[in-house]
């Protein structure tokens, strides 16, 4: 049986950055199935990464069809998939009312529902010791103004996780809800087009590689949640603490 990694949202930022790592750090992978919408960024990361074959699905995770084109390939296939990540995402910063509808949608079909599709249409083929790497965000510890849907999707996505993974655990296949803070990759450029970041989130944008070896580290110790950096662990303390109205609040400024 081939053994494969699925990695969603590879053609940049920490997706991409998954991709490479997972190549360097499994070379036992017989194949990592890279799917993102840019074509070319995947042909360029199967240049990139010689350890591991990289198979591109050139996809858009907001369209039907995407998903019918991946269960026909595992159907087709029967691939034993060892890890999963669901690194897809899409995040607007902005006023709720200065949104699109159409951003507004995006941005709940993405995190929220081709996150959920994905891991139910790849799980039949995880057995014992297969891992699913979901990513959250430290925006889903409280609710952000600003950033109310991302961060209500987001935390969508750690409840989510989170249950599965008791679901999951006496079949043996581990979940990790990978939760950073800001990120230096082109998601932030595009997220903050429309207003300025915080003083605050620029002093804590963390490395990508960084936050993705951590991921990795968390996801083979069987952690529930990864944080990296100390101000998102004190964070994610805080949103504990506190009402939400108080960190909604704060975040307001």
């Amino acid at each position: 049986m081939k053994k494969i990694a699925i990695v969603t949202g590879a053609s940049s930022g920490m997706g991409r950055e998954f991709v490479r790592q997972l190549a360097e750090r499994y070379p036992v992978l017989d194949e990592i199935w890279a799917v993102a919408r840019r074509e070319e960024r995947l042909l360029e990361l199967q240049k990139e990464t010689g350890n591991v074959r990289i198979r591109a699905f050139s996809l858009d995770l907001k369209e039907e069809e995407s998903f019918r084109n991946i269960a026909e390939c595992l159907r087709r296939e029967s691939p034993g998939v060892r890890i999963l990540v669901n690194g897809s995402g899409i995040g607007i910063s902005g006023d709720f009312m200065d949104l699109s509808e159409q951003e507004i949608s995006d941005m709940v079909a993405v995190n929220c529902g081709a996150l959920t599709k994905m891991t139910y249409l790849v799980l039949p083929y995880m057995k014992k010791g297969a891992m699913i790497y979901q990513f959250a965000s430290a925006a889903a510890f409280s609710p952000q103004p600003g950033f109310a849907v991302y961060a209500a999707a987001k935390a969508y996505v750690l409840r989510f996780s989170t249950a599965l993974r008791q679901e999951l655990k006496k079949k043996g296949i581990r979940v990790t809800a990978v939760c950073p803070g800001p990120v230096k990759t082109e998601f932030l450029e595009k997220a903050y087009g429309k207003q300025e970041m915080s003083f605050y989130k620029k002093l804590v944008i963390a490395d990508c590689k960084k936050v993705v070896s951590r991921a990795i580290e968390d996801g083979k110790k069987g952690r529930a949640v990864s944080v990296y950096g100390g101000t998102m662990k004190f964070l994610r303390i805080i949103s504990r603490l506190l009402p939400e109205e108080v960190l909604a609040g704060f975040f307001r400024g």
